[in-house]
């Protein structure tokens, strides 16, 4: 593998490999770079760029084995394996977080879910019983917990991620409304859902200016 890889080609290496994966339950065994940059918007000589990064894949005109590719990814992307996660936060987000069975599908498997209201704690969600965040480092360090998962308010959001980081988490996944860099070295991703709606506001903004016909509030 050659240097550094950017997080924006892993997360090309990502959509790869959801196409793949639809292709190979519909029984296709071959697949061209042009086919595979559909989902991500990119080139077919961006995909081959990518996957350049890992090694020799496919053949020149006969394009890659959705098969070997897919397991080839799975590799790549750590996914050959289960992760185990812990929540922090069952709230509306944390609790749809525990109901989605995609994850598991996917090798993430929430072992452990904790909160601060006394009121949560004791009761159980999705099969989990809801721990105090007292007991978040005995418990991540008995379940050999991975990733943390911050679905708390903005205002505790780093207190948390402190704490996951100080239990022993590898990463941290937030989906708390505010920004928070590494601690420690452990290295935390965020999901911005209001961000990402203000990206498809723009698009559909631009789109009315560019048909004259004006936006829906205007």
């Amino acid at each position: 593998m050659s240097g550094r890889i950017s997080d924006s080609t892993v997360r090309r290496l990502s959509l790869y490999l959801r196409m793949l994966r639809d292709l190979e339950r519909t029984g296709v065994e071959v697949v061209s770079s042009a086919r595979l940059a559909e989902p991500s918007g990119a080139t077919s000589a961006q995909v081959r760029k990518d996957l350049s990064h890992f090694g020799s894949f496919g053949k020149r005109g006969r394009g890659y084995s959705v098969e070997g590719l897919v397991r080839a990814l799975e590799g790549i992307l750590g996914l050959s394996h289960s992760w185990r996660l812990a929540l922090v936060g069952v709230g509306k987000i944390g609790t749809a977080l525990l109901g989605y069975g995609g994850l598991a599908a996917r090798g993430f498997d929430v072992v452990a879910a904790f909160d601060a209201d006394d009121a949560k704690i004791g009761t159980r969600a999705f099969g989990l019983t809801i721990r105090s965040m007292s007991e978040l480092r005995p418990v991540i360090a008995e379940l050999g917990v991975d990733i943390g998962v911050v679905a708390t308010p903005a205002r505790v959001a780093a207190e948390v991620a402190a704490a996951l980081g100080r239990a022993g988490v590898g990463a941290i996944l937030n989906f708390a409304p505010i920004d928070l860099s590494e601690i420690d070295g452990v290295p935390i991703r965020t999901v911005d859902i209001v961000l990402e709606l203000e990206g498809l506001s723009y698009l559909l903004s631009e789109a009315s200016r560019r048909s004259g016909s004006g936006g829906a509030g205007g």
